[in-house]
């Protein structure tokens, strides 16, 4: 166990008033609002507009297949 304590890195430069430290900690709060808003978008389920183009365009061909198989009778 001493070995790792008397390695060649001083651990004092990732304290959080060291500037590497200060970048580890500005990569976190980025990583974390990053983690936070996919749960948000995912969570609201927003539809693009293509998305919506899409499904529209699906559905119409279903209603025009469905209406060739049943033909209304006249």
């Amino acid at each position: 166990m001493k070995v790792f304590l008397n390695s060649g890195i001083d651990l004092k430069i990732f304290s959080p008033t060291e500037p590497i430290g200060i970048f580890i900690l500005f990569i976190g709060l980025v990583f974390s609002g990053m983690i936070f808003y996919i749960i948000y978008a995912v969570s609201i389920n927003k539809e693009s507009v293509e998305d919506k183009k899409m499904r529209n365009e699906r559905e119409s061909i279903q209603q025009e297949k469905i209406g060739k198989l049943f033909p209304k009778k006249k």
